[in-house]
């Protein structure tokens, strides 16, 4: 139950426009709250400025007013979402260097493993499809590595690795 209601208090603490959760957030004169870049963005490529939601019209631009409760909520909701990167021990994370998921497009999130066949580095989420389509299962997953490409021998197409003195 408690569950339940948490995911209903943290869809309130969402931007409409990003559907993400409030960053600086300010509330406009008909009640409604946007992420600031989020309705900043918006009017400058809208005229007559209205609200997204209620689609009320606006004179002039309104003055944009800092919400302080809602910025204190989504802030509650952000950090849990950064702790929960990942299900990996903290060992696991001091052992590996941060490098970050390649594929993520806006937060990055860091990578737990590092492929070799698709020379791209994954989040807990991007590595999924390694673990359950056939065909990506034969890939080679390694600890994350950064700038995996030059890493690569080029000969070889294996990682780089320190042999012996001779070789």
């Amino acid at each position: 139950m408690a569950a339940a209601s948490t995911l209903i208090f943290e869809d309130q603490c969402r931007c409409c426009i990003c559907l993400d959760v409030f960053t600086d957030p300010v509330t406009i004169p008909c009640g409604h709250n946007f992420c600031k870049s989020c309705i900043t963005e918006l009017w400058n490529i809208t005229v007559p400025h209205q609200c997204p939601l209620c689609k009320e019209f606006f004179d002039k631009r309104p003055e944009l007013r800092v919400n302080t409760f809602i910025s204190d909520m989504a802030s509650q909701f952000r950090q849990p979402a950064i702790k929960k990167v990942g299900n990996f021990s903290e060992q696991e994370c001091a052992n590996s260097e941060e490098v970050l998921c390649d594929v993520c497009t806006e937060t990055k999130l860091k990578a737990l493993k590092s492929c070799l066949v698709c020379v791209t580095s994954y989040c807990e989420t991007h590595l999924k499809p390694h673990q359950t389509f056939a065909g990506l299962k034969k890939h080679k997953l390694i600890d994350p590595v950064e700038n995996l490409e030059s890493r690569m021998c080029k000969k070889h197409d294996w990682p780089l690795e320190l042999l012996c003195k001779t070789e």
